[in-house]
């Protein structure tokens, strides 16, 4: 079975539906394709930055959001060891909003957990046009003339899907056949990411920590429905050690226990806001994360979301960047001649423009997990933050937090 679109998505992440979304809204055949059966949960910090509600607005899920979404986040913290600091979140430039809906409603961000976001994101692109096929694997692309095929698969069946641009939304970490997609690798260094829900939690509604503990960093952030979301990276090495030495008997434990373990014993702050909590649902891990910046269009591929670059989770704006690269792309591949010389400058543009909005803000947050990832760094950074508090609001707008979508000025 073979089906002809003009845009193949692979991933229904936030990056994936608004490229899809925003195409659909244009006139283009557009399918996703999506692994993974929804509603599910994933590791990721869940905040969403204020600057990104004109865009939520623009993709018809702005409202939903609002009605679902967690408390506004106006203060930012750093927990590490004994120290807790906070000052305050800046609120988002020219409060993008709703004629009708005053600036106050929309200057600071909040947080939705992602089995919430995604569905909402992919009920929307399902009601405007666009082809789901979930649960569905992509496992190679191959071009046909100024075609591409891409053939997927669910359990024994395999349909052929052709369109002439395919954007690759699959995210970063998990290798596979697909040329957009990693060789498997396995370093000491490699951070790899834990997350999880508690209920209970005594964490100001308000308050998002930074949390530093030796050999990685990590959030939590109050989210929907009464829910915290823990967050954190870990060197592959430090988990290793923290396996084999906590156990009885100096037997392994489980990754998520020591890694539980490492954040309560490291962090006051955590112990604090966790300890009268339940944990609501299975730690999750995923990894290892690829902080930097890679190609935006590479051997006829569209990249968007962490597949195009990340930041160190460290700043918090994993859901922002892809929810904004996948409205740059669309807007650069909605305006472009058809063929592919037309598609070629519309890659180059769509990759000037990812890097305009989105290089400081990853070299900023390399920076910063370079300080915390050192050993004995989180001594530091504690006394610098508790000295001068005003360094975690000066970090926050640093992180992109503050800075308009473009278009929506």
């Amino acid at each position: 079975m073979t089906r002809t679109h003009d845009a193949i998505i692979i991933g229904a992440g936030p990056a994936g539906t608004s490229v899809a979304l925003t195409l659909a809204r244009r006139g283009w055949a557009v399918a996703i394709v999506e692994k993974s059966a929804f509603p599910r949960r994933k590791v990721c910090g869940e905040y969403i930055s204020a600057s990104n509600l004109a865009l939520l607005d623009q993709l018809e899920i702005g409202d939903a959001w609002r009605a679902n979404a967690g408390p506004e986040i106006r203060r930012v913290g750093f927990f590490s060891g004994e120290a807790s600091v906070e000052a305050p979140m800046p609120p988002a430039k020219n409060g993008p909003r709703a004629k009708d809906r005053p600036a106050a409603n929309d200057g600071f961000g909040r947080a939705l957990g992602r089995d919430i976001l995604d569905c909402l994101l992919l009920q929307a692109a399902r009601l405007a046009g666009v082809e789901i096929f979930q649960p569905y694997r992509a496992v190679a692309i191959e071009r046909d003339g100024e075609m591409q095929m891409v053939r997927i698969q669910a359990g024994n069946e395999t349909t052929v899907l052709r369109a002439p641009v395919i954007v690759a939304a699959h995210g970063s970490w998990e290798p596979g056949p697909l040329p957009s997609q990693p060789e498997k690798t396995n370093r000491p260094s490699d951070l790899l990411g834990f997350k999880a829900h508690f209920t209970g939690s005594s964490l100001a509604p308000d308050l998002m920590p930074l949390l530093a503990f030796p050999g990685g960093y990590g959030g939590m952030v109050s989210a929907d429905h009464g829910r915290l979301s823990i967050s954190c990276c870990i060197r592959r090495d430090m988990l290793a050690r923290l396996r084999k030495h906590r156990g009885p008997n100096h037997s392994h434990v489980s990754a998520a226990d020591a890694v539980s373990r490492h954040l309560m014993e490291s962090c006051w702050g955590v112990r604090d806001a966790l300890g009268a909590a339940h944990r609501d649902g299975p730690w999750l891990a995923a990894g290892p994360i690829r902080p930097g910046i890679r190609s935006c269009y590479e051997r006829d591929i569209f990249r968007v979301g962490n597949a195009a670059g990340e930041s160190h989770p460290v700043i918090a704006e994993g859901i922002s960047m892809a929810l904004q690269s996948g409205w740059l792309l669309a807007c650069e591949l909605a305006c472009a001649p058809s063929g592919r010389v037309g598609r070629e400058a519309a890659g180059r543009r769509y990759e000037a423009a990812w890097k305009r909005l989105f290089s400081t803000r990853v070299h900023a947050a390399a920076a910063l997990a370079g300080i915390a990832l050192r050993p004995g760094s989180a001594t530091l950074m504690a006394a610098i933050v508790q000295n001068f508090p005003q360094a975690l609001t000066l970090g926050a707008q640093l992180s992109g937090k503050t800075k308009p979508v473009p278009g929506f000025v």
